[in-house]
């Protein structure tokens, strides 16, 4: 499918693998990579498994093009929201199997997926952006406020507090965490799980559920494309 993201398709499962330099970073290749992953994915009428490397799903936005120049990052973050929005909203289960980091970017990979898996180690999950200089982008805070518990959500967005796997998972970043040799098979154990669902069904209620965030975010995209970061 291509060098940023690979998709493997077996027994109605698409296994979205991203793999970009040391980080992962998400960068404008990668994103139009996973839209025509997800393309292919919904096609296919698969449930989506999203993973990475091992040791990390991903450091975020790619640094290079976020300090390339203004309308640039702005650019790369509308582009990366809309794929949040984007994946709250696919027809079919969304999993996430976490090997390990998942930071700004990559954490809200994870708030934006139906399931959460995660593995047990030293490994780091949040969202940094105050930590690193960047005031948090409106589609973040919103993202972030309806998906965190109310107690880690001023937590994470406000202070940058990051979280170990059991702290993450306490916070909402995660449903699950397992020992890291258990993580692909239990991503497709829950995949399996999920064929029993009506994909109907499953569909026109994650849109009825999520209905009053996605209109929230699409207003938050309008907002941010307005603002220089």
């Amino acid at each position: 499918m291509s060098d940023l993201i690979s998709y493997q398709l077996e027994d109605g499962i698409a296994t979205l693998t991203l793999s970009n330099g040391k980080v992962n970073a998400i960068s404008p290749d990668v994103i139009a990579a996973f839209n025509a992953a997800l393309d292919r994915a919904e096609q296919d009428r698969a449930i989506v498994i999203i993973t990475g490397q091992p040791g990390i799903l991903s450091g975020g936005y790619d640094l290079k093009v976020m300090t390339s120049g203004p309308q640039n990052a702005v650019n790369l973050v509308a582009a990366g929201s809309t794929l949040a929005r984007r994946m709250l909203a696919h027809p079919y289960p969304i999993i996430v199997a976490c090997p390990g980091h998942a930071v700004a970017k990559g954490a809200f990979i994870l708030l934006s997926a139906d399931y959460r898996i995660g593995v047990e180690g030293p490994f780091n999950i949040g969202l940094n952006e105050v930590q690193i200089g960047m005031t948090m982008h409106h589609v973040g805070i919103e993202l972030a406020r309806d998906r965190l518990r109310k107690s880690a959500f001023h937590r994470s967005v406000i202070n940058g507090e990051m979280f170990d796997p059991a702290g993450a998972l306490d916070a909402g970043f995660l449903d699950k965490v397992v020992p890291g040799e258990q993580l692909l098979a239990t991503a497709q154990a829950a995949a399996q799980q999920m064929k029993k669902i009506n994909m109907t069904a499953h569909k026109n209620t994650k849109l009825k559920v999520r209905k009053a965030l996605l209109e929230t975010l699409d207003a938050a995209i309008a907002m941010d494309k307005q603002h220089l970061m």
